[in-house]
């Protein structure tokens, strides 16, 4: 008996490019959890041999992208086992590869087969890659196929978490396996993310009809209530018994899109082992073991002023490394770091602190720089011209305040800033951002967020004590209020505990303490109570 989880990207390494951002980090992150919790769970997903793009940005911030073929050998072991699924009035045949974490194996699905068409063959090239013809034979794949392939290696499945809409079909093939509506409603979990409805994949019905065939159930559009296309989330979330969102904030913007449903906050949480750098886990080393275990035990350290400024200058210093040997360019060791560092879409509004750069130079002209990090979707215009919109910035306040950008932004990275940085801005338009786990991370490493109340942060900002609030929490949008505020706050509140060094260790300690309440520990302790659902009548 174990709960599949299924997930349209797993980030579990950077060399494994399957990922694009925090969905698919989150995921690896809500595996890699499970798997120390020592849950009976089995994750499932798509191999792209190309995965996400690899980022190449020129002098002017132009974003292109190379493809790097991904050798699953040398991450995963071929499990000698295939499924055939019926597509385009033919056979789509796939490979499984097991990727092993303790316990828990994900198995990556995988179209590259000689039995395959040319057509039927690239759908594993991309994460997100293609037109909603791809898009739509991919996510039968991972729905449909995902289940068939868990059946075929033995795998007897007693409850079904979908992580996100992607995976919808997966609920229908639960159905053709035999499991009843109610069976279904009471043994799925649907997990929602994203509150931009244009997020949310939607499909032409005819082609939905055609893809699945009978596995269509005759009410789907009464289901999905989504009009003349399918939703994969209304079709999901109507036929799941159970919903969450991954924030508090984030439950009540989906119970706005998906009117009538019930949705649980469950607060996003990190892998606290993978996302703590190297000089913290020697900082929390030397208190007690314990904390690699269960992660609770920080909250009891009291760890030495000397040993935190150890800890931490250490993690500014390997930043400094890694921005030196990418760019050419050596940050000072004595400004404030602003890390910023996250998926280049247009509501997280990376720009936003270059809105009034005369006022930016008079704060922090020789006393703080940044370090910026993200890639846009290869077809996001907006995204590619945010980052072009950086370099411009950058450009015009060189002299004063230096700003890096670091290309091609990957896990590794991430760890490096977000433990590497003195503060972590963010600055979505609320209430856009889901949750917001870069911030997470940061908190551990003792980097404070300094953030719009969006996400997380409403749950854990203390202002002034853990970190700062930039503004009030205000929701309709307006750029020149949250730019002037950002200034403000950087101004009157940041810089000068800066300069304040006890102040500013005693903010760091808090931003710790705080982050172990949002661990991937406390996370999958949630969904836990989820999954013992599934087991009872």
């Amino acid at each position: 008996m174990v709960v599949a989880y299924l997930s349209a990207e797993v980030g579990f390494e950077s060399q494994l490019h399957t990922y694009s951002g925090g969905l698919g980090v989150l995921a690896g992150d809500h595996i890699k959890s499970a798997a120390d919790a020592g849950i009976n769970l089995v994750g499932c997903t798509l191999l792209y041999r190309n995965g996400y793009a690899r980022q190449h940005i020129d002098s002017e911030g132009v974003q292109t992208e190379t493809f790097d073929e991904i050798d699953p050998t040398d991450f995963m072991k071929d499990t000698g086992k295939e499924i055939q699924l019926e597509l385009d009035g033919t056979i789509l045949y796939s490979k499984i590869w097991e990727y092993r974490i303790k316990d828990i194996s994900t198995y990556f699905l995988d179209t590259r087969h000689p039995s395959n068409s040319l057509e039927h063959s690239s759908l594993g090239d991309r994460l997100y890659g293609g037109d909603d013809s791809t898009r739509i034979r991919q996510e039968y794949l991972l729905g449909v196929g995902g289940i068939r392939a868990l059946l075929a290696l033995g795998y007897n499945i007693s409850g079904l978490h979908l992580n996100e809409g992607h995976c919808t079909f997966a609920a229908l093939e639960m159905l053709s396996q035999g499991w009843s509506r109610e069976e279904l409603a009471r043994r799925t979990l649907f997990t929602t993310h994203t509150p931009v409805p244009a997020g949310h994949d939607r499909f032409r019905w005819e082609d939905v009809e055609h893809v699945l065939g009978d596995l269509l159930p005759t009410d789907a559009k009464d289901i999905a209530n989504s009009g003349e296309s399918c939703s994969m989330s209304h079709l999901g979330i109507g036929l799941c018994g159970k919903v969450n969102a991954v924030s508090g904030l984030n439950a009540k913007v989906a119970e706005k899109m998906f009117p009538g449903t019930n949705i649980h906050p469950i607060t996003n949480g990190v892998h606290h082992i993978t996302w703590t750098s190297d000089p913290f886990k020697s900082l929390f080393d030397k208190e007690s073991i314990d904390w690699r275990t269960d992660s609770t035990k920080i909250r009891g350290m009291n760890f030495t002023n000397e040993d935190l400024i150890y800890a931490k200058e250490s993690s500014r210093k390997q930043l400094r490394y890694f921005v030196e040997k990418e760019t050419g360019v050596q940050l000072d060791p004595e400004k404030l770091t602003i890390g910023f560092a996250r998926r280049f879409a247009t509501y997280k509004r990376a720009n936003l602190i270059f809105k009034n750069l005369e006022r930016l130079r008079n704060i922090g002209s020789n006393k703080i720089q940044f370090v910026f990090s993200g890639k846009a979707h290869p077809k996001d215009i907006g995204g590619k011209m945010l980052i072009k919109s950086i370099y411009e910035g950058a450009k015009k306040i060189e002299d004063e305040i230096p700003v890096i950008f670091l290309e091609n932004y990957s896990m590794e990275t991430g760890l490096i800033m977000t433990a590497g940085s003195d503060i972590w801005l963010n600055n979505p338009i609320r209430p856009m951002e889901a949750s917001g786990t870069s911030g997470m991370k940061a908190a551990l490493n003792g980097t404070p967020n300094c953030s719009i109340l969006d996400g997380w942060w409403p749950e854990a900002c203390i202002h002034g004590k853990n970190g700062w609030a930039i503004g009030e929490g205000e929701d309709e949008r307006d750029d020149e209020r949250d730019a002037k505020n950002i200034l403000d706050v950087l101004e009157n509140e940041v810089l000068p505990a800066w300069k304040n060094k006890h102040q500013w260790l005693e903010i760091m300690r808090q931003s710790i303490y705080t982050s172990i309440g949002f661990t991937g520990a406390r996370m999958i302790e949630d969904y836990q109570k989820f999954y013992d659902s599934f087991h009872t009548n």
